[in-house]
């Protein structure tokens, strides 16, 4: 059975969000009152082979090395039942 990883890579709290920030202005300016905050995210969904030795640290690896920068993101690794 494959195994399924979804990795959600988002800018830390600290760090500015421009893309966020103009989304949320956007959504001002078109009436939607109450928006308080848009988050941008990056959702990668990651299958890995049946008998893959490890999965999980497998998926923790390349979300740490590829995925992600730690300096200014955060990311979230959820295994993803089928």
């Amino acid at each position: 059975m494959i195994v399924e990883y979804e990795v959600l890579v988002q800018l830390k709290k600290e760090v500015l969000d421009p893309e966020g920030r103009a989304i949320r202005e956007t959504l001002t300016r078109l009436g939607f009152s109450g928006v308080r905050d848009v988050v941008v995210s990056k959702r990668f969904h990651l299958v890995l082979d049946p008998g893959t030795p490890s999965p999980e640290k497998v998926v923790q690896e390349i979300a740490k090395e590829f995925l992600a920068n730690p300096v200014s993101q955060t990311l979230q690794i959820r295994r993803l039942d089928a």
